[in-house]
């Protein structure tokens, strides 16, 4: 089946942006022209002012914990792992994980720096301890 020209040349919407800048290595969040902030998760539209004027921008990377939890799993279907909601510098807020260290270790107010793990051959956001503060 061959695709129409008009469909081979449509721009991806937002989300595809960031899986594909992903995919490549690159975390990316959304900057708004129109009122200055950063925004996430990724959007047509500026949540904060309504402005469609969203550019995309390397974030710092750094943050800290805000929240987190350990979701329990048996040994044989992968072990124990941490989600985390991580405040970015940036001041937005999204939901990762923290590796490199035993679920049970990841705590509130914790410093953290974003890094691109490679699963199933994609891009995955997580984060890693940051011995440098937030």
């Amino acid at each position: 089946m061959t695709v129409p020209d008009h469909q081979a040349a449509a721009p991806l919407g937002a989300e595809a942006q960031y899986r594909q800048a992903l995919d490549q290595g690159r975390f990316l969040i959304q900057h708004c022209a129109g009122c200055d902030r950063a925004v996430f998760y990724p959007r047509m539209i500026c949540p904060h002012c309504g402005a469609d004027k969203l550019a995309w921008t390397a974030p710092d990377g750094r943050g800290e914990v805000y929240s987190t939890t350990v979701v329990r799993r048996k040994p044989e279907a992968g072990g124990d792992y941490n989600v985390a909601l991580i405040d970015l510098r940036e001041g937005v807020r999204l939901m990762s994980r923290v590796e490199g260290l035993a679920p049970d270790a990841v705590h509130i107010g914790m410093a953290v720096r974003a890094q691109v793990a490679r699963q199933d051959g994609r891009g995955l956001l997580v984060f890693v301890p940051n011995k440098e503060a937030p």
